[in-house]
């Protein structure tokens, strides 16, 4: 049974950081893709930032490159979210999500990661 389980969200100042981690087990995590999505209340979830089965490939949307970082520890089954220069647009439910199938996937596609974590809230307010 795949289970996604994030933790490190929180409370932050604009301009301040915190470090998503997302505990997997139930699959073979080191062969599938990983991604991060987000969500405020009222809108539609949106992708935040993929990386590819062994790490060499990320992608960030365009809000949030160059402040944030994906990364992946397969060894501990853990994926990782830095996130620095943070803004109040920043504030929502973070989303841990694990590709539909082992091998390649489009990393700035969200519908190809349909399994998804419970989430952790990141509030960021001055």
């Amino acid at each position: 049974q795949v289970q996604l389980v994030e933790s490190g969200g929180g409370l932050a100042h604009p301009g301040g950081s915190l470090k998503l981690s997302c505990a997997a087990s139930g699959f073979a995590f080191h062969t599938f893709a990983m991604g991060w999505l987000r969500q405020t209340p009222g809108k539609e979830i949106e992708w935040v930032s993929g990386i590819s089965q062994g790490g060499q490939r990320t992608h960030y949307e365009d809000s949030v490159k160059g402040r944030f970082t994906i990364s992946r520890d397969d060894a501990k089954n853990t994926l990782y979210l830095q996130m620095t220069g943070l803004k109040s647009d920043d504030t929502a439910v973070y989303f841990c999500a694990k590709a539909e199938r082992s091998g390649w996937a489009q990393l700035d596609n969200k519908r190809q990661f349909p399994s998804r974590g419970q989430g952790t809230q990141v509030i960021v307010t001055s």
